[in-house]
């Protein structure tokens, strides 16, 4: 079976919403073991959706759709799919029955336009809305072509999805893909596949697939098995020597994140934590609050962006600054010990940096950052280079700090 996923809406094509609904088709169906061959997006617009199922059945045999199953006049997926494979729609009793009784429970009475919503061809397979009043359905076509149309609005069509679309689609495969997601910091995407290029090269069942996001790395471990069982034995000698080779640059797998890995280190050793910040304004403090239950640990955060306040509230000498700067060494190693000494804590971490665009020098450009970490009486200082805009320059510095005081603490 090769599907396409076909999204259905004027405003998606205009940008108002996002097609989140074909990411999450895609994940599922790749856990069936299911091939996507491509994800479209058409308007609400008869000619054009026809052409898009024209399309679509060059390379897939199965489309499934998301929207367009409204109660007005323009949504016509049902209608375009009906007509595409020259079947007539009649009323569907059971599908009106659960329409007028999602109504009677609003306290609202069922219009003429939402019983347009009840009406399928004679032999589709229809699929009941728990969260909603649009019905959706398997339509089969000639030639073993299929249109399985879904609504648009996520919570119903993911339910429907998971309770309906899943059991009829299982019977057509035999095998399931499973994936490991590793997930990497501290070292690009480059060097990471220079590490592990010739399991890469060497790639079958499982496949290794590397992905750069904005601040980290993902490698994405994926096999085909008959359960998932079998496929989870296929990627762990995989997943074993990746570990190896890139060691501490993994920092967790799947959706984990790193604030959520370090807040965890944190809690189960008991180290309580606080922050001093001038270049990242709050977000290093605002980044660790994320973590729900972090509060057992985290006891304050300082965002100190003049020199006068780096004084007054961290204690950092006039004499450093004057001598050194604000954005040195010295200074952020006094910010770190300071936080953690008024804090009363474990472990003090300081952010002071030119997060631009302006204000950098020949000597400090632009991007030059210190971030300081004092455990337990023990400091030691970072010098970073960051490139791109201040928000990068702020976000890459919190993620740097974070990943450093994992390691730290492991």
């Amino acid at each position: 079976m090769n599907v396409e996923i076909l999204g259905v809406g004027t405003e998606l094509l205009l940008g108002d919403i996002a097609n989140t609904n074909a990411q999450f088709l895609s994940k599922e169906l790749a856990r069936l073991g299911i091939g996507v061959y491509k994800h479209t997006v058409v308007g609400d617009n008869e000619e054009r959706l026809t052409k898009a199922f024209d399309d679509a059945f060059k390379s897939c045999d199965t489309v499934i759709t998301t929207g367009g199953l409204g109660p007005t006049n323009d949504d016509l997926t049902k209608e375009v799919a009906a007509k595409y494979f020259n079947k007539e729609l009649v009323i569907h009793e059971e599908s009106l029955k659960e329409i007028e009784k999602y109504f009677n429970k609003q306290g609202k009475e069922l219009k003429g336009s939402n019983k347009k919503q009840a009406y399928f061809p004679k032999d589709a397979i229809i699929f009941s809305n728990s969260c909603g009043t649009a019905p959706g359905a398997v339509i089969k076509g000639d030639e073993n072509r299929t249109i399985i149309i879904l609504p648009g609005p996520p919570r119903e069509m993911q339910v429907m999805f998971k309770d309906h679309v899943i059991p009829y689609l299982s019977q057509f495969t035999s095998e399931v893909l499973v994936s490991k997601v590793l997930r990497i910091f501290g070292i690009g995407e480059g060097y990471m596949a220079e590490q592990i290029g010739d399991i890469i090269d060497k790639q079958t069942n499982p496949t290794v697939a590397p992905y750069a996001k904005d601040i980290d790395c993902i490698l994405r471990i994926t096999a085909k098995g008959k359960d998932e069982n079998e496929a989870n034995s296929l990627i762990k000698p995989t997943e074993d020597e990746i570990r190896q080779r890139l060691g501490d640059n993994i920092y967790g797998e799947g959706e984990t994140s790193l604030e959520e890995v370090v807040a965890k280190i944190l809690i189960d050793k008991k180290f309580t934590i606080a922050t001093a910040e001038s270049c990242t304004g709050g977000l290093l403090a605002g980044t660790l609050i994320n973590y729900p239950g972090i509060s057992e640990v985290f006891l304050e955060g300082a965002v100190t962006y003049s020199n006068e306040a780096k004084m007054r509230a961290l204690g950092v000498k006039k004499e450093t600054l004057d001598k050194y700067g604000a954005v040195s060494e010295e200074t952020a190693k006094e910010m770190a010990q300071g936080i953690a000494r008024i804090a009363g804590t474990n472990i003090g971490i300081s952010t002071t940096g030119i997060a631009g665009p302006g204000g950098g020098t020949e000597e400090k450009p632009v991007g030059l950052v210190y971030v300081g970490i004092c455990i337990n009486g023990e400091v030691k200082v970072k010098k970073y280079n960051f490139q791109g805009t201040r928000e990068k320059v702020r976000q890459r510095t919190v993620m740097n700090a974070l990943d450093w005081l994992r390691r730290e603490l492991k």
